[in-house]
């Protein structure tokens, strides 16, 4: 990822974005955390509103990848669909780790 072209495309330099990106880790990896709890204790709704909040947190900063599966894994615990959610945490999680080793 480019990080000036990341930074321009939200009006700030590239400090303030880096400093974003490390709320923004701090932050996902809480939901992250809600959500796997969430899908463990077949609690559906708790899953739904951690990937409801990651994906908004990542789209606003333009982390396409984790946004879409955050929407996909929101849907499929709406739907109640365990099976197809614990590849959805899975793939965020994957994503979610390539994100933290490239702004770590």
């Amino acid at each position: 990822m480019d990080m000036k072209a990341a930074a321009d495309s939200l009006g700030l330099d590239e400090e303030e974005f880096s400093e974003i990106v490390e709320l923004f880790i701090d932050t996902a990896q809480s939901d992250i955390d809600k959500l796997k709890e969430g899908f463990d204790n077949g609690d559906t709704e708790k899953a739904a509103n951690a990937s409801h909040s990651l994906k908004g947190a990542s789209g606003t900063l333009g982390f396409m990848d984790i946004y879409e599966i955050a929407k996909k894994a929101e849907e499929e615990a709406k739907d109640n669909d365990l099976d197809k959610l614990a590849n959805s945490v899975a793939e965020l999680n994957a994503c979610f780790e390539q994100l933290v080793s490239h702004f770590g």
